[in-house]
């Protein structure tokens, strides 16, 4: 895990990456030492996996959850609220923004571009996942990150290798994942900036893996595994 944090933290990546999860978990972790922490919700085409999801578990910790009001509704339209500027407008808070999947989801962000870039104090992470069906290898992976980037407005910064199959991934997945990773920030030209680990492995994999950082899962996930 990184020890230092930009103020706005952008999560995006390939539908099914896990970049819900991780923008949660990651929301948690800048709580321990920053008072004002927030996550936004702008994912307008994914209504199964949100953030909402653990609301409570978050509200209880004081950090701030922006979502769109239809949010895990049976309404599934594109409305996000204008309490989404807050995490621009104001700058003692620590945001995190999970971001849709692909480039559809991401243009949502480009309203919200300019204000973020202007700034110039944000990370845009690009989340990947080997296993995922439509990111195996790194040159299609890197494909997807250029058209998110082209919806979004913003270039990513990093990348966070995410690479798991569920409940069945062992220290060798994640262990035979880095190369995939290294192959993508080759590419790219943009630092492998966190590898992410369920909880129950982690130690089978410290030392062995830079910026490894442990994950729990959202309830709504542990009770579909």
């Amino acid at each position: 895990m990184r020890e230092k944090h930009k103020r706005i933290t952008l999560l995006a990546g390939h539908y099914g990456s896990g970049k819900t999860n991780i923008a949660v978990n990651l929301a948690f972790e800048l709580k321990k030492n920053f008072e004002k922490v927030a996550i936004a919700d702008i994912d307008i085409v994914n209504p199964y996996f949100r953030t909402k999801d653990s609301q409570k578990e978050l509200e209880e910790n004081g950090i701030k959850l922006i979502c769109s009001e239809y949010a895990n509704s049976n309404v599934d339209i594109p409305a996000l609220p204008q309490e989404i500027y807050s995490i621009i407008d104001d700058k003692e808070i620590m945001a995190v923004v999970d971001i849709g999947g692909d480039d559809r989801g991401a243009y949502a962000l480009g309203r919200y571009a300019p204000g973020i870039i202007e700034e110039n104090n944000y990370d845009m992470l690009f989340v990947v996942n080997k296993f995922r069906p439509l990111t195996p290898d790194a040159e299609s992976t890197v494909e997807i990150m250029h058209e998110i980037e082209e919806a979004g407005k913003i270039r990513f910064t990093g990348i966070v290798n995410n690479s798991n199959i569920g409940n069945e991934t062992t220290a060798d997945d994640v262990l035979n994942s880095l190369s995939y990773a290294e192959d993508i920030s080759r590419i790219a030209g943009l630092p492998v900036v966190m590898t992410t680990v369920m909880e129950e492995i982690k130690d089978a994999l410290v030392g062995k893996i830079p910026n490894l950082f442990a994950l729990k899962l959202q309830k709504k996930l542990k009770e579909m595994l």
